[in-house]
């Protein structure tokens, strides 16, 4: 078994080196080779005699002194090859190139004089002069190496870039083709069974799905096949995913692409690979064509503070030619998503090239519940764990994020060496999620733990005394993500509508820490800093954009809410004089003035259970809601003879008795 092991790590390892030897083309190899054709043209200039290096064979001398060296005789032996002359002397002869230069020399070579010399040879035979006569060579192979050479390097360094960019999906021959990628509907496995909710959305789909299968049904009817489908929705509610159900249920070509891959450097490349993807899935229609992040080139043009942008207007452009222009698109269909569509051009959103718009929500209780037996199908969890319970837990949680939270939960449980996920891992796993991981190696002084016991401890009785505001789930004053202490609260049911009821006092409870803050120790601290800034800005929109002030009723000042880079709003004046502004600040103050009065008032009220749970903080650092329920239930039951209900905490909002 031991061997076994070893052979598969040994199979691993190797596996990994392979994977790492592939992320760079050539690798080491590679730069070996250039280095070996430096070193070779180096070498070359180094010793060559034609290139005049300083290891290159015996040096050339005037045809005069070789006249004077065989008149002396001196010369041994001479070659003659064509109009050059190789020769030897019998002695060593300075060289004499320069006046400090003392390099002697035996070898030497020259040179015929044009004009010939016909006394040579008897000057030759009179000092006894050797001679050795060869014929001259067709090819002066020297001359070749010398420029063959730096050109056949150069030529290899070509050949290594264009390897490497054809590699890197880069060719530059090939810029301008699509980057669409054909999807095998054999090889995709998701289908709507793996999608949880969004019954709308897959209906719209279904019947996109049918008409690319059996057109004549619709066509007997006089039925167009809409052109474009455009999903919206928040990041990780399932648009990806939706796509990869059609995929596998539409049993035609699907070509995938995001937006980006559009994009280029060079003006034009886009519009470019637009045209080829539309022509390549004409070729194959019926065919659907799916843009993820369309965003990134279907944004408004000439909008934005510094201008156009070439590339993506044109890349722009010709999207629409191909969705709706003068040459008809039969047969192809576009999905797109995206999670920004305020910022979409309206040439692109009209009937006729998007006919179609899902909307893809947050889901419900009910699909949270479904979305989690679907992930936790691979997943071993214990018998107590209740996924119903959990989906109720998790409001505001996204496809994605519960698929997060289950694969959080099962990593918990395998750090601890557990069996099976069990219900605290999965309790950790959403405090993680939701509250960010523990800050480790904090240390507070006794009187900042207990101003934070405190001020968690604010919150949580304000929000258990007053009977619109959520459940309390948990309160911490362990450090977490950016917040050193959290009160945690969860919603009984989904609310798809706020009532004004609610919104207050959910600001009364993000008043309760700083309340306690100046009740208790008569101060301020900056740990309110992130539920001043939650507060005025609920306040703001109440005033603005929802009317539930009593000054500004019914009347909604905010106007549309255009992004800054988008340019809209840059100079543009406000819906409102300067006098109105002024009092609308005076009802965002008067707002937050009650919020507060009304948190002050709650925790002065239950000031025992306030103490108390800030002492059981301080000691277990973490209480349930539970226990702080029971404490309130408790006080107020012991006091409900002359202390005011909870109902009486704040009369002027006209609550009712039961909530």
């Amino acid at each position: 078994m031991a061997e076994n092991k070893k052979q598969q790590s040994d199979t691993n390892r190797s596996r990994n080196n392979n994977q790492k030897g592939n992320k760079r083309p050539g690798g080491k190899h590679q730069y070996t080779f250039y280095w070996v054709i430096i070193a070779a043209l180096l070498a070359f200039w180094i010793f060559s005699s034609q290139s005049g290096g300083i290891f290159g064979g015996p040096p050339s001398i005037e045809y005069s002194t070789f006249r004077d060296q065989i008149q002396s005789g001196n010369v041994q032996k001479v070659t003659v090859r064509g109009n050059q002359i190789e020769g030897q002397l019998k002695q060593k002869t300075p060289l004499k190139a320069s006046e400090n230069d003392t390099t002697q020399y035996s070898k030497f070579t020259t040179y015929l004089p044009s004009f010939g010399d016909e006394k040579l040879m008897d000057m030759l035979e009179a000092n006894d002069v050797k001679v050795q006569t060869l014929p001259k060579s067709n090819v002066d192979w020297w001359t070749i190496l010398l420029w063959g050479i730096p050109l056949a390097f150069l030529i290899i360094i070509g050949i290594q870039f264009f390897r490497q960019m054809r590699m890197q999906g880069q060719n530059m021959f090939k810029i301008g083709q699509s980057k669409a990628k054909l999807q095998d509907a054999e090889k995709v496995n998701t289908t709507f069974d793996d999608v949880a909710g969004l019954k709308g959305a897959k209906t719209e789909l279904q019947e996109i799905i049918g008409f690319l299968k059996n057109p004549d049904k619709f066509d007997s009817l006089g039925g167009e096949i809409p052109k474009g489908l455009l999903m919206v929705g928040p990041p990780g509610t399932g648009k990806t995913l939706l796509a990869r159900a059609v995929a596998g249920e539409a049993g035609v070509p699907y070509f995938t692409i995001t937006g980006s891959d559009f994009m280029e450097m060079f003006v034009g490349v886009g519009a470019k690979r637009v045209r080829d993807m539309f022509n390549k899935a004409k070729e194959k229609a019926p065919a659907i064509i799916f843009i993820d992040e369309i965003d990134s080139i279907g944004r408004k043009r000439g909008a934005g503070l510094g201008g156009g942008h070439d590339e993506r207007e044109q890349t722009l452009n010709q999207l629409l030619a191909e969705l709706d222009g003068f040459e008809p698109n039969a047969g192809v269909v576009v999905m797109a998503a995206t999670n920004r569509p305020d910022i979409l051009d309206k040439a692109l959103l009209r009937p006729g090239r998007f006919d179609r718009q899902i909307t893809v929500h947050l889901p419900t209780q009910e699909h949270r519940e479904e979305i989690l037996e679907i992930h936790a199908q691979n997943k071993k969890l214990s018998d107590e764990i209740n996924l119903e319970e959990i989906a109720r837990s998790t409001p505001g949680f996204s496809g994605a994020d519960l698929q997060n939270l289950l694969n959080e939960a099962a990593l918990i449980a395998a750090r601890h060496k557990r069996k099976a996920v069990e219900q605290q891992d999965v309790d950790q796993a959403r405090d993680k999620v939701m509250m960010g991981l523990k800050r480790e190696g904090i240390r507070l002084s006794d009187h900042e733990k207990k101003l934070l016991a405190y001020h968690e401890a604010g919150h949580a009785i304000v929000a258990a005394a007053l009977p619109n505001a959520d459940p309390i789930h948990k309160v911490t004053v362990i450090p977490r993500g950016k917040a050193m202490g959290v009160t945690m609260q969860l919603p009984e049911k989904e609310k798809l509508l706020y009532e004004k009821k609610y919104m207050l006092d959910r600001m009364a409870v993000m008043m309760g820490g700083r309340a306690a803050e100046n009740l208790i120790f008569d101060t301020a601290t900056s740990g309110a800093e992130n539920d001043l800034k939650q507060i005025t800005k609920l306040a703001r929109k109440m005033v603005l954009d929802w009317g539930m002030s009593e000054k500004f009723n019914n009347i909604a000042f905010g106007g549309q809410q255009e992004q800054v880079f988008l340019g809209e709003q840059m100079g543009s004046p406000k819906e409102y004089s300067d006098s109105t502004a002024r009092e609308i600040d005076h009802e965002i103050k008067a707002i937050l003035q009650e919020a507060y009065n009304r948190a002050l008032e709650a925790i002065t009220t239950h000031r025992d259970v306030l103490d108390r749970l800030a002492d059981e903080l301080l000691e277990k650092e973490e209480v349930p809601g539970k226990a702080v329920m029971q404490w309130m239930n408790g006080a107020l039951e012991q006091n409900q003879d002359d202390e005011p209900s909870q109902n009486e905490i704040s009369p002027t909002d006209g609550l009712p008795e039961e909530e």
